[in-house]
């Protein structure tokens, strides 16, 4: 869901990119990559550094890598910026989404084989 809402937010940001009026652009930019930024702290906060072993210490640098990448958005104003770190960040959701799925399959698949053992 985290994932979800920080790619909303950037999505967001990218459209105030349309806006005509530079004060409301500015702030639709600003506003959304700041919550974005929000979400992404979150997330490295959650890392379990001690079980992620190197897996965690790697997803750390890339939030790092996202974190500055969209502070440079936000003070260039450059939507191209926005746009690297919404691809990371799809990336890495859909990596979680397949990853929840095959565990499920997993886990159904395991339910149907401990039934048949009991037949």
């Amino acid at each position: 869901m985290l994932y979800d809402g920080a790619l909303r937010f950037m999505a967001a940001a990218e459209l105030g990119f349309q806006e005509d009026n530079f004060a409301r652009r500015a702030e639709a930019i600003h506003n959304n990559i700041q919550r974005t930024q929000a979400i992404i702290t979150e997330l490295q906060a959650t890392l379990n550094m001690e079980v992620g072993g190197a897996f965690s210490e790697n997803l750390y640098r890339l939030y790092d890598f996202m974190q500055d990448h969209l502070n440079k958005a936000n003070r260039e104003k450059d939507v191209e910026k926005i746009k690297v770190v919404a691809g990371f960040m799809q990336d890495i959701r859909d990596a979680w989404a397949q990853m929840l799925v095959q565990s499920a399959q997993q886990q159904a698949g395991g339910s149907v084989e401990s039934l048949g053992a009991k037949c």
